[in-house]
C-alpha cells in the first residue's frame, strides 16, 4: 500500500476533518490544504474545513485566495473539538508556526520542512527531499486517481512556482514533474494576473524602510523595517534587497503585533539559512527553514522588559540585537 492509499483509508474513517495551515499561510500551504480536502471528499468525509491563523497580507496571496474563491476559516472562529480529525499541512510541530497551543496535536501531518523531532501523529509524511508540500499532494492525487478541477489545478501550479520553481536554488525534479502534471488543469490567464497583483501601501513602506535601514557586512545584509502590520511585507522586502549588487544573503525583520518577525533569503551555496537562523535565534524564539529561505520569530516581551526600551527606542534595540545575532551566526565581524 502506498502512502496516498494509506492516508485515504485513514481519512475514510472520519466524518469531519480540520486542515490547519500555518499562520500567515502561503500558496504552498493553502494549495496543499485544498488537495487534502479533495482527498477527504473522495473517501466520503462529509465536512472538511481549511483553517488558518495570523493574516494573509502578501498581495499575491490575497489575490490567490480571492480570485480562486478558496474557502478558509479563521482558527479563532471554530471549535476544533467539533472535528473527528486534525491535519497539519506545510508545518509539523505543535505550537510552532501556528497560534494553536503546543498541546494541540494533529492526527495527520504532510510537510516538506526539516524535522528534528518525532511526531505523535497517526499519519506522518514529511519529505525533506522535495521542495514543496504541494509536490507530495500532487503525488497523492495522481496515485488515487482524483481529478483536479480548475481551482485545485491552478492553486497547485501557482504553489509549485512560488515555493520553488521561480527560484534557481534547490528546486527538485519532483516540482517540475508535479507542475507538468497539473498544468493542463490550471487557468493560466488567472495565474498570470496573480503575478501582477499590486503592492499595498504598507508593503511599499516596509520596502522603503528596509532600503533605508540596511546594514551590510561583506555579501550579507540585515535590515529592520520597524513596525509593520503586514508580515508578508518582510518577505517581499527580503526578495527586493537580494537584487542589490554584491549581496547574496539577506535578513529583513520588523515588529508585527507582539513579535519580532524575520524573513531571510540567500543564493550563497555555502550558507544554510535554516541552520543560521536556528543558531542565531532558536534559544530566544523559534527559527528554521530551508538553505535558501528561512524565517524566525521572537516574542516581543523578551525585549520589552529592557529599561528605556519603548517606542522608537524599542525598535532601535531590536534592530541592534537581531542584526548582531544574525551576523555572528554568519561569522561576520563588524567592519
Amino acid at each position: 500500500m502506498g502512502r496516498a492509499q494509506e492516508l485515504a483509508d485513514y481519512l475514510a474513517n472520519a466524518d469531519s476533518l480540520a486542515v490547519v495551515c500555518h499562520d500567515n499561510p502561503d500558496p504552498d500551504c493553502i494549495a496543499s490544504a485544498l488537495g487534502l480536502v479533495a482527498i477527504a471528499d473522495s473517501v466520503g468525509v462529509s465536512t472538511s474545513d481549511v483553517l488558518y491563523g495570523g493574516a494573509i497580507s502578501h498581495q499575491q496571496n490575497r489575490a490567490f485566495v480571492n480570485r480562486l474563491d478558496v474557502p478558509m476559516n479563521r482558527l479563532s472562529e471554530v471549535d476544533l473539538g467539533d472535528y473527528d480529525l486534525l491535519a497539519f499541512v506545510d508545518h509539523a510541530v505543535p505550537g510552532q508556526h501556528t497560534e494553536l497551543e503546543p498541546d494541540v496535536t494533529p492526527d495527520v501531518v504532510v510537510d516538506h520542512h526539516p524535522l528534528d523531532e518525532r511526531l505523535d501523529a497517526t499519519f506522518v509524511d514529511v519529505r525533506e527531499s522535495v521542495g514543496a508540500t504541494a509536490t507530495i499532494i500532487v503525488e497523492y492525487l495522481q496515485e488515487l486517481g482524483i481529478e483536479r478541477d480548475a481551482r485545485l489545478g491552478s492553486a497547485l501550479l501557482f504553489a509549485l512556482h512560488r515555493e520553488r520553481i521561480d527560484y534557481l536554488r534547490h528546486p527538485t525534479l519532483n516540482e517540475y514533474e508535479a507542475a507538468l502534471s497539473v498544468c493542463p488543469d490550471a487557468d493560466i490567464d488567472l495565474l498570470d494576473q496573480l503575478y501582477g497583483a499590486s503592492f499595498t501601501p504598507a508593503t511599499a513602506d516596509a520596502i522603503a524602510e528596509a532600503i533605508q535601514n540596511r546594514v551590510q557586512r561583506g555579501a550579507s545584509l540585515a535590515s529592520c523595517v520597524g513596525r509593520t502590520s503586514e508580515r508578508d511585507a518582510l518577505v517581499q522586502a527580503a526578495d527586493y534587497l537580494q537584487n542589490i549588487e554584491g549581496v547574496d544573503t539577506v535578513l529583513v525583520f520588523g515588529i508585527v503585533d507582539g513579535a519580532v518577525e524575520m524573513s531571510a533569503r540567500s543564493i550563497d551555496p555555502r550558507v544554510d539559512l535554516g541552520d543560521v537562523l536556528e543558531e542565531a535565534f532558536d534559544d530566544v524564539g523559534s527559527a528554521g527553514g530551508h538553505a535558501d529561505m528561512a524565517g524566525a520569530e521572537i516574542k516581543l516581551g523578551l525585549f520589552a522588559d529592557v529599561d528605556g526600551a519603548n517606542g522608537d527606542e524599542l525598535v532601535d534595540f531590536v534592530a541592534s540585537r537581531v542584526s548582531r545575532r544574525f551576523f555572528d551566526a554568519l561569522r561576520l565581524e563588524e567592519e
